[in-house]
């Protein structure tokens, strides 16, 4: 299966678990992997038979700053079910929410939540 790959969109927002992550907000990455047929558009140049990255990274930008959530698993989930829902091309879609900075007490780069979805039916 063909991809469309979106890598670390970045955007600022307000998720987390504790309330300082509310009012401070923090930036997140989200990547996106688009697995659909792309042979048509690959053949045809029209941008009718594929999906718009432009589209899919709009929609996954809207609904990680305009709503909050306390999980990045439940920014992924969200982002997964709506593009499913508005892109009926898309056979599966994996997201990855990338949070560099997490309140974490230890080193580290950041964390990362990535799950993958299927069309069902």
């Amino acid at each position: 299966m063909d991809r469309i790959l979106i890598h670390r969109l970045a955007v600022f927002a307000r998720h987390g678990v504790l309330p300082e992550e509310a009012v401070l907000g923090q930036r997140f990455y989200l990547s996106l992997e688009a697995r659909l047929d792309l042979r048509d558009a690959g053949t045809s140049d029209d941008i009718g038979a594929t999906v718009s990255y432009a589209d899919l990274a709009g929609l996954a930008h809207r609904i990680a700053t305009e709503r909050r959530f306390r999980l990045i698993e439940a920014l992924a989930e969200t982002i997964a079910q709506d593009a499913l829902a508005a892109f009926p091309a898309i056979q599966s879609l994996t997201v990855r929410i990338d949070k560099p900075g997490a309140p974490v007490p230890l080193v580290l780069d950041g964390v990362a939540v990535e799950i993958t979805r299927m069309r069902r039916g």
